[in-house]
């Protein structure tokens, strides 16, 4: 096989346009390029995610195959009307998130991104994941997009969040849960919290 990148610097982009896979030039904030760049920063979470040391290699195995996913996705996403995110890829998704979430205790609260250094760049990746999905449906409404990418994506910021747990626990750190009722108990209104 060839070079794929031979030449990096190219100049073509100095006009605020960028080449789909096709050869269709579009403008660099585009709701596509705008897609296509929140699961590249997602793939780059991941990596940063998996530059830790992580308790199980579980994890570590589900997020390497999720990162190849992710290119593919792109892919699809570079190539306006190609399919290569298909329904057995969610099916495996949803398999994952059963599997790592079976041993956990029962949640009864929200919980705060945090418990271990690992768990709070899962919890980082998580919500960097959502963006990439809202960014798809973006996408979604002014043109064609394949129904499993979006869906993709929202499993797999399910699994990044059980993930985030399971590497906490196995950590040995204990969850921070949301505290629904700390104003009534003095702590100023406003301090901390999270989107949820």
């Amino acid at each position: 096989m060839g070079n794929r990148l031979s030449k990096i610097v190219t100049r073509t982009g100095d006009d605020g346009s960028t080449g789909l896979a096709d050869g269709t030039r579009v403008t660099k904030d585009s709701p596509r390029i705008e897609a296509l760049g929140s699961v590249d920063e997602l793939n780059c979470a991941l990596g940063v995610l998996l530059a830790q040391e992580l308790p199980t290699p579980d994890a570590r195995a589900c997020l390497r195959e999720v990162q190849q996913d992710l290119f593919d996705l792109g892919g699809e996403l570079a190539t306006p009307g190609l399919g290569l995110i298909k329904d057995a890829r969610i099916v495996w998704l949803e398999q994952r998130v059963e599997l790592f979430n079976a041993p956990l205790p029962p949640l009864r609260e929200f919980v705060l991104p945090g418990g271990s250094r690992a768990a709070a760049f899962c919890h980082l990746a998580r919500a960097t994941c959502r963006r990439a999905e809202r960014r798809c449906w973006a996408l979604a409404r002014s043109e064609t997009v394949g129904t499993a990418l979006p869906q993709y994506l929202n499993r797999l910021s399910d699994l990044l969040f059980v993930l985030a747990r399971a590497l906490a626990g196995a950590e040995g750190s204990t969850e921070v849960l949301w505290q629904r009722d700390r104003s009534a108990a003095g702590t100023p209104s406003g301090e901390g919290g999270t989107e949820s």
